[in-house]
């Protein structure tokens, strides 16, 4: 019987991702979009029907649901988040609410109904501006943002119950994922979208920060390796390219891939404020290649060149407000 797995945020960008790349490793996949009126699955709506898809409605905030969730589940991957950095200064109560206490619900439930592996989504963000590069899993924790202190939290909910109820815990900590789908609250999405709808000029936050980018298959080949690695269980581990590129490069790459000569505009509005942005990110990816043999396949212009060819197909360019500075 093929194993079935459960992924949290199947809707969103990763998720949905994760999702496709699961049942193309042969899963029965029960994927979680949130609830809502309008049975809409977010991203989970565009990819192809599958008879190993099943997919559910509903939210991580109810401890009830998340019991009946993980019910005969071998996996469980937990994405499911509020992610957006700006809107977490606005929020910071919805972010306790879905990122720890959801988290609390999901760890729980699977503990309860007796899942063998529990993937929990990290962030990079959490080691906030680096004290030293490239950052390895021993990096202190900075909580720079609410969303970034939410994360922390949570991180520290999944492993209380590996070190507590001795449940198969790992933490993945993605860096900087982007590709086809991502939300155009995230920069690599905004500048293409915009110049892909014929804008001449941008706004933009601060472009002087440095990060290390990972293209979407790229992250879910790192989720998928570290659940078939018994030696992961109880460890924090980083997801990343261990390549570092400042926003500022990455636009002048995206501007000459795509032929443009846009401008770009600081907009104080995207400015974080000032000890709030995170400088620098940069991955030691060391440890997942020593576990499981993973290494990134897709670099940064083969990732951009997916992404630009992706947004720049009207039917997708169609469900972004590109225009509209999106928290």
């Amino acid at each position: 019987m093929t194993q079935q797995v459960l992924v949290t945020g199947a809707d969103g960008f990763i998720g949905s991702h994760l999702t496709e790349h699961l049942l193309s490793l042969g899963y029965q996949v029960r994927a979680l979009a949130l609830y809502n009126s309008f049975n809409d699955w977010g991203w989970l709506d565009s990819i192809e029907p599958n008879d190993r898809l099943t997919v559910e409605t509903g939210d991580v905030r109810d401890p009830a649901f998340c019991q009946h969730l993980c019910r005969d589940v071998g996996t469980v991957y937990h994405l499911a988040a509020l992610i957006a950095i700006p809107y977490s200064y606005r929020a910071p109560y919805s972010y306790v609410d879905t990122n720890v206490q959801g988290t609390l619900n999901m760890v729980q439930a699977a503990m309860d109904q007796g899942v063998s592996r529990f993937i929990h989504t990290s962030t990079s963000e959490v080691y906030g501006t680096a004290q030293y590069v490239p950052i390895n899993e021993d990096h202190p924790l900075q909580p720079q943002s609410p969303y970034s202190a939410s994360k922390i939290g949570a991180d520290a909910m999944a492993m209380s119950y590996f070190n507590a109820f001795d449940f198969p815990v790992t933490i993945a900590r993605p860096f900087n994922t982007y590709g086809p789908r991502q939300s155009a609250r995230a920069v690599i999405p905004t500048i293409i979208s915009q110049i892909a709808d014929g804008a001449t000029e941008i706004k933009l936050g601060d472009t002087s920060p440095t990060r290390d980018f990972n293209y979407v298959t790229d992250t879910c080949r790192g989720f998928a390796a570290l659940a078939q690695c018994n030696a992961a269980i109880g460890e924090t581990v980083n997801i990343g390219s261990n390549y570092e590129i400042s926003v500022q490069d990455t636009l002048e790459m995206i501007k000459e891939m795509m032929g443009s000569d846009v401008r770009f505009i600081q907009d104080d509005q995207r400015l974080r404020p000032g000890k709030s942005e995170v400088f620098r990110l940069w991955c030691d990816n060391a440890k997942i290649e020593n576990l499981t043999g993973f290494k990134p396949e897709v670099d940064i212009r083969q990732g951009l060149k997916h992404t630009i060819d992706w947004f720049t197909e009207p039917k997708n360019l169609a469900r972004y407000k590109t225009g509209i500075y999106n928290v």
